[in-house]
């Protein structure tokens, strides 16, 4: 008996495009395609040309499906292509070349993880997000729409950044706290 598509997992579905059913990879473009879209939106402001950026995604994802460990999760697989694509966009408009030193990484931090202070904060933040991500830097924007917005975890944050668990805790939280700065005094937020 045939499994529908939408009852396969993003790993199943990969399985069977390594295997030859090419044709599958549409299904992950449809689960996909409106989240790197929105991921895009956020991360790249004045981006004109978002929908082409989407569209090397998902080839550069084709074309490399191969290299897919189907036992891993598919979601920051996909997410660390799209950032890489964010990055080369930016750099290639960017008069100002983008700085990869990251001193959060030369110091470990141990990783804390309260779920439910993180669904918490993932209420209170999705209220605010909107109006401060264009006055964060983009290491910061980054992170908060990862995990605010597409709801990732440390490990998969992580994962897409090619940082530590504790480096994404790090970051969020001063994110977190460049953005209580730049809320309207009229925005009280309790983190």
């Amino acid at each position: 008996m045939k499994i529908p598509e939408a009852q396969l997992t993003d790993e199943q579905i990969a399985l069977l495009v390594q295997q030859g059913d090419k044709e599958k990879f549409g299904f992950l473009m449809d689960r996909y395609e409106q989240k790197l879209f929105r991921y895009g939106k956020k991360f790249l402001f004045d981006w004109h040309n978002i929908e082409d950026l989407i569209q090397e995604i998902f080839l550069k994802a084709y074309q490399n499906i191969k290299s897919f460990d189907v036992s891993q999760k598919f979601s920051p697989w996909i997410y660390r292509i799209a950032h890489n694509s964010f990055i080369n966009a930016i750099k290639k408009t960017s008069r100002s070349p983008l700085s990869f030193f990251d001193f959060d990484t030369l110091i470990p931090h141990p990783e804390h993880i309260d779920e439910v202070a993180q669904e918490h904060d993932r209420k209170a933040m999705r209220k605010i997000i909107d109006q401060g991500l264009q006055k964060l830097s983009s290491n910061y924007r980054e992170i908060i729409i990862l995990f605010y917005l597409e709801e990732l975890s440390y490990k998969e944050i992580g994962d897409i950044l090619h940082v530590p668990p504790g480096t994404v805790g790090i970051r969020l939280q001063r994110a977190k706290k460049q953005l209580k700065e730049n809320l309207p005094a009229d925005v009280k937020l309790h983190l």
